[in-house]
């Protein structure tokens, strides 16, 4: 088997900061190779410098055994190298053959006119080679998240792409879409293409790589056969110690209720309506979890629980209060705490440092505020301790959030929220962007929380996450909740089919969880059971 894509020495420098460092990776032709690393490691910078969006600081790209220098992606996608990004890069009103052929489209009468059946017939054509089921005619708007990923392959292909780099293609798919993603890799590596495919999760590079290389700050630290390791050792590469990597979650018993979610109905930016009469309870030490594809509605409902958007309809409840009018101040000050979805627009001030994003929130109380001043020192006390805490690199609180890695800026915004001492706990993607051993921090710091009584609203678009924390776990589609059901019982198929809309087979269309932990599950039955 020849080598599709050789870098050899790739050394990637930024201002201040080494990106990659003397890395070299060999790609066989006709396989499927996993790219692993948690954010930060350099996973992303070596496959731009792959596809000609960076130029190496030092070390060569060959790709065929020919050195190549790529000034651009068009001198990358002229030597057959294509590159699917994590945000689609597709034109939502137009149709599916015409972003596949875009910018590359047939011509007649002399190339005075675009060739629109030709076109469609060559979409057509590729498809069915590479057994793709895509309706040429369609509207990216009006098609899945799944179908805009294979839309994004063909039109890679279309270019003539031999090698494929995929940045975490798994991110926005429900778990059936992801099988289907794999089944899609197979078909293109038996016609002889050659995929590489960015992740930071440890089972999909298992299951779906011939060979994985894990980065570590930008260092290659191995490449493993896909069928030859586990995910303790994959997490150890990734990490430098070894890593516990199970929820190991205690017995929960619910206590009175703390939020109370009624009828809400909310629009987003554009008047559209995003939640959609949407109810539940979250009582005192459970984590309630919401799973669901990306762009359902989850940021949303978030905003109106936390005070950040006011909802068309319904009424938010935090302990007795109705507390749908109140401001996200007055929510804060109640015991409401909130890791936000977007570490840079919603939980931090970038240029601030972390003492002054320490007290975000909380600067006009004790012990922060005394007699309407701050206390500077207690404040940096206060940061120094989340630093502490929570492993904050580097250990500085006079650095600025703006020169922190996201890993960081999140680790730093979870430490803050969890401290506040909250009776409430809404996090949205706690975990988003930090090394396997934070993660592993974090998931027993939220669970420690629960135990202690805490009220815990968990959103993550990280499946095995969701499902590992939830005491009860809903699932929202289209803005509207398809179930709550039990984590513990409800197998990952069905809550993919849930997520995707659909109900399984033989399914009743009501709850299958108890309403809170500890009472009396009322399962949902067909006569012969779910």
């Amino acid at each position: 088997m020849s080598t599709a894509v050789h870098l050899d020495g790739i050394t990637k420098r930024f201002p201040g900061v080494v990106a990659n460092d003397d890395v070299t990776l060999r790609v066989e032709e006709g396989s499927v190779h996993a790219l692993l690393g948690e954010n930060g490691a350099g996973k992303t910078t070596l496959m731009n410098v792959l596809y000609g969006l960076y130029q190496p600081t030092e070390g060569r790209v060959l790709v065929n055994g020919q050195e190549r220098d790529f000034d651009s992606p068009r001198d990358a996608i002229d030597a057959g190298v294509g590159m699917i990004h994590q945000h689609f890069m597709l034109v939502d009103p137009m149709t599916v053959a015409e972003n596949i052929t875009l910018g590359n489209e047939p011509r007649k009468w002399g190339g005075f006119a675009v060739d629109r059946e030709r076109a469609r017939r060559e979409v057509i054509e590729l498809s069915e080679r590479f057994g793709f089921d895509v309706e040429p005619d369609a509207r990216i708007e009006d098609v899945s998240v799944g179908v805009q990923q294979r839309v994004e392959i063909l039109k890679a292909l279309y270019r003539g792409a031999d090698v494929l780099i995929l940045d975490e293609p798994t991110a926005v798919l429900t778990p059936q879409e992801v099988e289907e993603l794999f089944s899609v890799f197979e078909e293109l590596t038996a016609q002889g293409k050659t995929i590489i495919f960015i992740s930071h999760k440890l089972s999909e590079a298992m299951h779906a790589a011939d060979e994985i290389t894990v980065l570590r700050d930008g260092i290659n630290v191995g490449t493993v056969p896909g069928d030859d390791t586990t995910r303790e050792e994959l997490a150890e590469l990734m990490v430098g110690r070894e890593v516990i990597l199970d929820v190991e979650k205690r017995e929960a018993t619910a206590g009175e209720r703390t939020l109370g979610v009624e009828g809400i109905i909310a629009e987003d930016e554009r008047g559209v309506r995003a939640v959609d009469d949407v109810s539940f309870d979250v009582h005192a030490g459970e984590v309630f979890g919401i799973a669901g594809v990306d762009g359902n509605g989850q940021s949303e409902l978030i905003d109106v629980v936390t005070g950040l958007r006011e909802p068309t309809a319904g009424r938010i409840r935090f302990a007795d209060d109705d507390v749908t009018d109140w401001s996200r101040r007055d929510r804060i000050d109640a015991g409401m705490s909130y890791v936000p979805e977007d570490r840079q627009e919603r939980g931090l001030v970038m240029p601030f440092d972390l003492v002054e994003n320490g007290l975000l929130g909380s600067q006009h109380r004790p012990p922060f505020a005394k007699s309407g001043r701050l206390d500077w020192p207690v404040a940096r006390d206060h940061a120094e301790s989340v630093i502490g805490e929570y492993d904050v690199r580097p250990p500085n609180p006079d650095t600025s959030a703006e020169s922190l890695s996201g890993g960081n800026q999140q680790k730093f915004i979870v430490g803050r929220e969890f401290e506040r001492d909250p009776t409430l706990l809404v996090a949205a993607h706690p975990t988003r962007g930090v090394d396997v051993g934070s993660i592993e921090f974090i998931h027993e710091r939220l669970l420690d929380l629960r135990d202690q009584g805490v009220a815990v609203l968990l959103v993550s678009s990280k499946l095995e996450e969701v499902q590992g924390l939830s005491d009860r776990l809903a699932v929202m589609h289209d803005g509207q909740i398809m179930d709550t059901v039990d984590p513990e019982t409800v197998t990952e198929e069905e809550i993919g089919l849930l997520m995707g809309g659909e109900y399984p087979d033989g399914w009743a269309e009501r709850s299958t969880a108890p309403d809170a932990v500890g009472e009396t599950e009322d399962v949902a039955t067909d006569g012969e059971g779910r």
